[in-house]
């Protein structure tokens, strides 16, 4: 067995799929927080399908999933609403939030070097 094999990685040229992992992480995320949205990524010649989920503050975290179906399907399951990425595109709060934490971040590296 490959050493990327043994970490769960994929050699490169080979597609990455979706694991258990994937779907818990992204059902514990959206339990934790308020006004979650997903919103399905296609799969690219890297990665397969995606789902990013985007809380009501902008707090955004991504996984892989077993296709656009799946996706819906846990979606239904986690009672939330499901858009397509590529028809509505990325929700603003989430732009706003990663600008913010952008912003937050330079400022704590500016207090780190000033110290």
């Amino acid at each position: 067995m490959g050493l990327l094999r043994r970490f769960g990685r994929s050699r490169p040229g080979m597609l990455r799929r979706a694991r258990g992992a994937d779907e818990e992480h992204l059902r514990s995320w959206a339990a934790a927080r308020e006004g979650v949205e997903a919103f399905v990524e296609p799969r690219t010649t890297v990665t397969d399908t995606t789902m990013l989920l985007v809380a009501a503050d902008g707090e955004w975290t991504r996984r892989r999933v077993s296709g656009p179906d799946g996706a819906r399907k846990l979606a239904r399951s986690l009672r939330i609403p499901v858009y397509d990425v590529q028809l509505v595109g990325y929700p603003q709060r989430m732009r706003d939030h990663d600008a913010r934490q952008r912003v937050l971040r330079d400022r704590q590296r500016r207090r780190d070097l000033g110290a």
